[in-house]
């Protein structure tokens, strides 16, 4: 039963007033785990399915980025292949956007917003590419919904997800491997917690707005590739 629904249980990190060092290790331990799974990849692989051309700059916006890990990975990637890439990371936690800044410092193409993405229509802001990575299993699916119906109506190129298969191999997997190296409590807790609020193929296709052209495709390491194309 543990795998057959959605878990709607939160995860520590989405508690107000997490201490700044707590929540610093976590953002931390995240990049390393994204790296040792091959996480980054998985958004790569996303942009290569928009089919993106050199001679444009694209704006991607990176909605709920955390510690910008995924920001720095897309810049390194947009880098070695001759992109043109404005980066921008939305989060409502104004420790991940202090820590993002620094950790991003050396990619001046990155900047960071405090805010809810869908004050970025007030904004004004031109977006090309809508991107959410490991943000997702974090809404109902309500919220979900309605992200997904911004993103194909607010993104001028295309949408990607990043986000958690809901299997048991994955979550006994991921709990050996956080109770192995991690100090952070919230890693230990959420990094479990976090597969079974994941998804199944049929729950993310059930979200998504009428009549889009999209794909969606199981990827390693335990995640589900989410592209929506215009």
């Amino acid at each position: 039963m543990l795998f057959t629904n959605r878990s709607y249980k939160k995860e520590f990190l989405d508690a107000e007033n997490i201490p700044q060092q707590d929540l610093f290790r976590n953002l931390f331990e995240l990049d390393i785990i994204n790296n040792l799974l091959g996480g980054h990849s998985v958004t790569i692989k996303g942009l290569k399915k928009l089919f993106l051309k050199k001679e444009v700059s694209y704006t991607i916006v990176d909605i709920g980025s955390g510690g910008g890990d995924t920001l720095k990975a897309i810049a390194k990637w947009g880098r070695s292949k001759g992109y043109s890439f404005k980066l921008i990371g939305v989060d409502l936690k104004k420790d991940c956007i202090e820590y993002a800044t620094k950790a991003c410092k050396a990619y001046p193409e990155i900047s960071f917003v405090l805010d809810d993405y869908r004050n970025l229509t007030y904004k004004n802001m031109e977006i090309d590419i809508i991107n959410t990575s490991l943000f997702c299993h974090h809404l109902n699916n309500d919220e979900i919904a309605i992200l997904f119906s911004w993103a194909a109506k607010n993104a001028k190129v295309g949408f990607v997800l990043n986000d958690l298969h809901r299997h048991w191999l994955a979550y006994h997997s991921i709990s050996f491997l956080t109770a192995l190296f991690s100090k952070s409590y919230l890693v230990k807790n959420d990094a479990k917690l976090s597969v079974i609020r994941g998804f199944g193929k049929a729950e993310l296709a059930k979200l998504l707005p009428d009549n889009i052209k999209y794909s969606l495709n199981w990827v390693w390491a335990f995640r589900w590739l989410l592209v929506i194309t215009k």
